[in-house]
């Protein structure tokens, strides 16, 4: 019986899948907040099915936007001003509640990942 219990929980916590409704945080506008040395920062942006029009710090820049599947997508600027501003980032939608998604990203072949929480505002 000892042998057993560990081997029914694991079954159990293998089967359990986080909520993921992709499909919800294809269109919209959405908020990101994010630290950066010690200051909360936040970005505004906009996506449709080709652009994402992202405001951050007052600037504006737009990206096209390339959907793999309902919860990946490739960014790419449509007007970098530097080398590396013309590496697309790719995301991946990790669990959604609400009007919240978790996410992943980096850089398109890249293997070192950073992790955030959009808030869909409308």
């Amino acid at each position: 019986m000892k042998k057993i219990l560990p081997i029914l929980s694991l079954l159990f916590i293998s089967c359990y899948q986080q909520e993921r409704n992709c499909s919800d945080f294809k269109t919209g506008k959405f908020q990101f907040e994010l630290e950066i040395d010690g200051k909360k920062e936040i970005s505004v942006f906009e996506r449709n099915d080709t652009l994402q029009i992202e405001t951050f710090r007052g600037k504006t820049d737009t990206s096209s936007v390339r959907w793999i599947n309902d919860c990946e997508l490739v960014l790419q600027k449509l007007h970098p001003k530097n080398r590396k501003e013309k590496k697309a980032i790719h995301m991946k939608i990790l669990t959604t509640k609400d009007k919240n998604y978790t996410f992943e990203y980096s850089f398109v072949g890249e293997s070192t990942k950073q992790k955030g929480i959009v808030t869909k505002v409308n």
